[in-house]
């Protein structure tokens, strides 16, 4: 699991230029869960949208970000992790693994000292996975989402969902 049990999460649904985004938004945040156990924090955040689409080209994902917050108020990298929307219809139980960058020795120890993980400069890496060979990274733990999805027309114009 994450190091610490503060945390809350940004997302976004990244989606390709055949798509359009009719309804809904496509970017939020989570509220900070301080879990009285000290071990999962739970979220319950509705992510309601309607999409689109041209072609089933560049179907949508769902990258997450999820931060901890320390004992001083400060928001700190937890991990980054991305996963496809499911391409069929019905309730699906998603896990994202999320990993984080490891980065130079230097910034390890910053980190232990001062705290502030290593940051992406470049966010599309976590949907991307052409570039992110290069990265050293680390195992964070997991987001376990519910989601439902609804194909309206999709077989109608010959896609298979």
């Amino acid at each position: 699991g994450f190091e610490a049990p503060d945390l809350f999460c940004k997302w976004a649904i990244e989606y390709g230029t055949e798509w359009e985004c009719v309804e809904g938004q496509t970017q939020g945040q989570t509220q900070v869960d301080y879990p009285v156990d000290g071990t999962t924090a739970v979220w319950q955040h509705p992510v309601d949208v309607h999409f689109a689409a041209k072609a089933a080209t560049g179907w949508p994902r769902l990258s997450v970000e999820v931060w901890n917050m320390d004992a001083y108020g400060r928001a700190d990298l937890a991990g980054y992790g991305c996963c496809f929307v499911p391409t069929s219809p019905g309730m699906h139980t998603l896990t994202i693994n999320t990993w984080r960058p490891v980065g130079t020795l230097r910034q390890r120890f910053s980190a232990f000292f001062l705290g502030g993980n290593p940051q992406l400069k470049h966010r599309e890496l976590v949907a991307d996975a052409r570039d992110r060979y290069r990265l050293t990274t680390a195992a964070s733990g997991d987001v376990s989402l519910s989601l439902m999805v609804v194909l309206k027309d999709f077989a109608k114009f010959g896609v298979a969902a």
